[in-house]
């Protein structure tokens, strides 16, 4: 057997494309739940959170010379299908043979000391759901959901993972595709990365959103000094308002010219 023979014949980008997207189409008819990681050119994230969680990976040394092999997968829509989960991430990486390689990776759960501080940071920070999951908030916020200590993000030592793969290596190319992946889905779908991390995304803003319900009970609770009297009204607008009562006794008034 020669030198060569050990390495892999070269498979061109377009032949990789149209293999996942077969395998895709085949799947797709046996699982309607599927859901692939589709990238369009060359960019993997475009969100705060999604480029969060990539920059987050690629800033461990444990990961960095291993996690640029899944970078051409991902773009090439190797990743078939990817679900998220509380704790848990589970893909279908298409590779070089025919049938997908299935991945499982385990994340633990955010600490409770680390998600308490985190909420304390920010009350009275969002003023809705939707700013938090579009990634508008100060940059203070931001340094402290990424700190490498006490952020939201998780570290090697809270990833656990494997591949069905024949690859021994510590992450293969099928695993580190799939992590780029999850930054590609938090792009859609934002909200995943609090379920992944086992807290609830709405402790966050509940704060805020308690201050304005009680905001608007009290002025719902204030009689407003602009109230105009029934002769005013008719006076101004040149109609009548009658009066009448409801079944339950409360007032009703009708307006009609």
């Amino acid at each position: 057997m020669s030198y060569w023979s050990y390495y892999p014949r070269y498979v061109s980008v377009g032949r990789k494309r149209a293999k996942a997207e077969k395998k895709l189409k085949a799947l797709r008819k046996k699982n309607l739940n599927i859901q692939p990681i589709v990238i369009e050119g060359r960019t993997i994230a475009r969100t705060w959170w999604g480029k969060s969680w990539n920059t987050n990976l690629e800033s461990y040394a444990d990961y960095t010379n291993r996690i640029g092999r899944g970078r051409s997968y991902v773009r090439n829509n190797a990743v078939i299908d990817l679900q998220i989960k509380s704790g848990l991430i589970e893909s279908l990486v298409q590779g070089t043979r025919n049938s997908p390689y299935k991945i499982k990776i385990k994340i633990t759960s955010l600490k409770k000391r680390i998600w308490e501080n985190i909420k304390k940071s920010c009350q009275g920070e969002f003023d809705s759901l939707q700013e938090l999951l579009n990634g508008k908030f100060p940059k203070s916020l931001s340094n402290i959901f990424t700190d490498r200590k006490s952020g939201l993000f998780p570290s090697p030592g809270e990833i656990f993972f494997g591949c069905s793969c024949p690859d021994w290596a510590y992450m293969c190319k099928h695993i580190a595709a799939t992590l780029y992946g999850v930054g590609a889905r938090l792009d859609s779908e934002p909200e995943l990365f609090f379920t992944l991390r086992d807290v609830k995304m709405k402790d966050l803003i509940t704060g805020a959103v308690k201050d304005q319900a009680k905001g608007l009970l009290k002025k719902a609770k204030q009689k407003s000094s602009r109230v105009m009297a029934d002769s005013d009204l008719s006076e101004i607008f040149g109609i009548d308002l009658e009066e009448k009562p409801t079944i339950d006794g409360r007032a009703v008034l009708k307006l009609y010219q």
